[in-house]
């Protein structure tokens, strides 16, 4: 063990100390009634002129114009104070020696424990032997010896540790990491901690020395290098990233960062964060100038060329009603983001938003853009919805005390080399609530709307039913439905359960859809949060036109501890015609396939949910989902399952069969080991997917890896695998190395 690990640990009153500092801080000392104080010359930096002291006992030599306290002293000057068995002030030289058990505690907060302190009178600047700074955010500093001047600590032959240094016994262990220096200068003004000639210990074993060295003070942070990441990965090789942290303000700070690759030109990222008096944003990027193979022309050469990635994003309150947000997100190609681990979204989505929110009105002019990712799609086709305009306003029934809302919406979506569309329409909903003698919850709903379109260029759409008419075109849309639920009450198994039929009846007269084209209700599908919908398409441009009655049921189970719920329900058209729904989707003949949702809960310790979609004529599960939980915060496994059977053809989009599977958890050994993993495995197969590569059984990405995390350290690696490969994105392997130390990096 070196002598500076002697110092710490040592069961010295110097190590007594380290092992409570919380109550040496917050201690606040009743005074003796002998406190008082004595006049001092004034000192320049310092308007106050007397130092306020109390003691057990008080000696004053006239001749020699000494001062000497014992017992619990106390001395205090503006914000310093000094605390010690005996303090012996020497009124013509100004010198004031501390001695025995002293602590020396700031105007800014940090306390320093010493054997012997020799101060001036201002109790700023002195020399100290052994001895113990507090920072204020826990770190401890001690050195053999070390003076302060102009409120600045120089220590010699010291260390630092944010580290406990005694166990749960409070017997002293070894710090998990610490730093030895030959000096160390804690400025508090400038809120540093610089070190010379510094060597970094973990687990008792030297990292690495570092010849010049400084990190914060406190929490607040400041300019300086953060932690360093190390990764590798098949496609780029070795990978080294050093952040470095640039502090502007307490609301502005800065990060660059270079990475360095083996197998690929370096790349800088960059990200500046603001927070303003309403509200706050972001800024950050990715650039780089690098090998780039096109994911929709295979067997084409990398080529060189510049490749990046931008996002900005933020939001601001600028009066109680009126808020503006927004976000921006671009990259260069489609593989950037993929191939430097940056994100696996296949769009991008950029958003700017103005709100005016009041208790009975809601107001938003926004515009939408998205940018594709997938191989294969077109960016042409892809809409830019500028403006989207949608406000709506609610009145109180006086007639019958229920709720009239109303609503305008419009909309634009053009396209570079694809079908434009402009929509608006006006409309009303009125809802009444009652409850009846019987306990039952009845609710009555009338809803109409205006719709006015155009469109052109029509012939660009591919898929005929959303195509509509070239030119203008209006709609007429309206409904009305009566709902009914009544619950049952009861008690079951020491708990309580609750047993609630629903009944609801809706009627629209017969609308006309397909002249209209359809942009935001292409992914219809029946589940059991549209069951009771007034609308089962999603969005706007298709409605929902006939008579039909929907009917389900729906179960609850509490207890202490247990939660348990279950829903079940279908609806039946009064029609045989013809519907606009897919088929494949249980809602295209006069009686709907079964839909229900199960979830059950016990304590914080397991979590179950399945969703399913049954099939009316032969029983076929055609929406199987399962997500579930089971474990504490600490030792859990998630599982998640999903397979969509429903055979809808391949021209609709977002409506394609597939079967997948989730698996992931983490596993907390001891209290600060824990390995961890994921898996996704793709069991698509060519019946549920004639374009899928799956083959029933092919995976997607798995991870493992391992984490140890104490009071002051957190490290790990982890390893990945990609199954898939996107133009210069490959698959393979990369291994993670985290390392985070606490109070360091900055």
């Amino acid at each position: 063990m070196s002598p500076i690990s002697k110092h710490i640990l040592c069961a010295s009153p110097l190590a007594l100390l380290l092992s409570a500092p919380a109550l040496a801080q917050t201690e606040t000392p009743a005074e003796p009634q002998g406190a008082g104080s004595l006049p001092v010359e004034p000192a320049a930096e310092m308007p106050q002129t007397e130092i306020s002291f109390t003691a057990d006992a008080l000696n004053y030599d006239s001749e020699k114009d000494i001062v000497t306290a014992s017992g619990n002293v106390r001395l205090s000057r503006g914000g310093e104070k000094v605390r010690a068995d005996t303090v012996v002030w020497d009124r013509k030289s100004g010198e004031v020696r501390a001695d025995g058990n002293v602590i020396v505690s700031s105007a800014t907060g940090e306390i320093a424990y010493g054997d012997g302190v020799t101060l001036n009178e201002t109790l700023r600047d002195g020399m100290v032997d052994n001895m113990l700074i507090v920072l204020k955010n826990g770190g401890r500093l001690v050195a053999r010896k070390a003076y302060r001047k102009d409120s600045v600590s120089h220590l010699e032959q010291a260390a630092y540790t944010p580290c406990l240094v005694v166990d749960e016994q409070g017997c002293p262990k070894e710090p998990v990491w610490k730093i030895t220096a030959v000096e160390v200068i804690h400025d508090p003004k400038a809120n540093r901690v610089r070190y010379k000639d510094a060597q970094i210990e973990i687990f008792g074993q030297r990292l690495l020395t570092i010849p010049r060295f400084s990190h914060p003070a406190d929490d607040e942070g400041g300019t300086g290098l953060l932690i360093p990441d190390a990764r590798y990965t098949q496609t780029n090789g070795l990978e080294f990233s050093l952040p470095y942290y640039v502090f502007i303000d307490r609301n502005r700070d800065l990060v660059i960062t270079p990475h360095v690759y083996s197998g690929a030109l370096p790349m800088l990222e960059s990200r500046y964060r603001a927070l303003t008096r309403r509200g706050a944003y972001q800024i950050k990027g990715y650039a780089t100038y690098g090998g780039l193979i096109p994911t929709s022309i295979s067997g084409t050469a990398s080529q060189r060329n510049f490749r990046g990635y931008f996002e900005a994003s933020g939001r601001f309150q600028l009066t109680p009603r009126w808020s503006v947000s927004g976000s921006l997100r671009a990259v260069t190609d489609r593989t950037f983001m993929r191939r430097y681990d940056i994100s696996r979204d296949d769009r991008l989505r950029s958003m700017v938003e103005v709100q005016r929110v009041t208790r009975s009105s809601y107001f938003s002019l926004s515009s939408w853009g998205f940018q594709t990712l997938r191989p294969g799609e077109i960016q042409g086709q892809i809409p830019l919805a500028l403006p989207i305009v949608d406000y709506r306003k609610r009145f109180d029934d006086p007639l019958v005390n229920g709720r009239l809302e109303l609503q305008f919406n419009t909309v634009s979506l053009s396209r570079r080399s694809g079908q434009d569309t402009q929509r608006a329409f006006a409309g009303g909903r009125w809802d009444l609530r009652q409850l009846t003698g019987l306990g039952q919850e009845v609710s009555f709903t009338l809803y109409a709307r205006g719709d006015l379109y155009h469109t052109d260029e029509t012939q660009l759409t591919s898929v005929l039913p959303y195509r509509g008419q070239s030119g203008w075109s209006t709609r007429l849309v309206s409904a009305a439905a009566i709902d009914m639920r009544w619950p049952f009450i009861g008690p079951l198994f020491g708990g309580t359960q609750r047993l609630t039929p629903r009944l609801q009846i809706v009627t629209s007269p017969r609308t006309s859809n397909l002249k209209v084209p359809n942009e935001d209700a292409r992914s219809v599908d029946l589940e059991d949060s549209n069951l009771f919908a007034l609308n089962r398409f999603p969005g706007y441009d298709r409605w929902e036109d006939g008579t039909r009655i929907t009917y389900g049921l729906d179960w609850g189970f509490e207890k202490p501890n247990w939660q348990v719920n279950a829903t079940v329900g279908q609806s039946y058209r009064l029609s045989s015609k013809p519907t606009l729904f897919p088929d494949g989707t249980g809602l295209t003949n006069q009686t709907s396939d079964f839909v229900g949702r199960t979830s059950f809960k016990y304590k914080n310790f397991i979590a179950f949910t399945h969703r399913f979609r049954i099939d009316k004529d032969n029983l076929a599960v055609r929406r199987n989902e399962l997500d579930a939980t089971v474990g504490t915060t600490r030792t859990y496994i998630t599982f998640g399952y999903l397979r969509l059977n429903r055979n809808v053809s391949p021209t609709l989009e977002d409506l394609r069969d597939r079967e997948e599977i989730r698996l992931g958890g983490r596993v907390q050994m001891d209290r600060h080991w824990s390995v961890f993993g994921s898996t996704i495995i793709d069991l698509t197969d060519f019946s549920e997917d004639p374009v899928s590569l799956a083959d029933g059984f092919q995976p997607i990405r798995h991870r493992f890896g391992f984490e140890y995390e104490d009071d002051c350290i957190t490290f790990g690696i982890t390893w990945k695998r990609d199954y898939e490969a996107s133009g210069d994105a490959r698959r393979g392997n990369t291994f993670v190395l985290r390392l985070s130390f606490r109070n360091l990096g900055r």
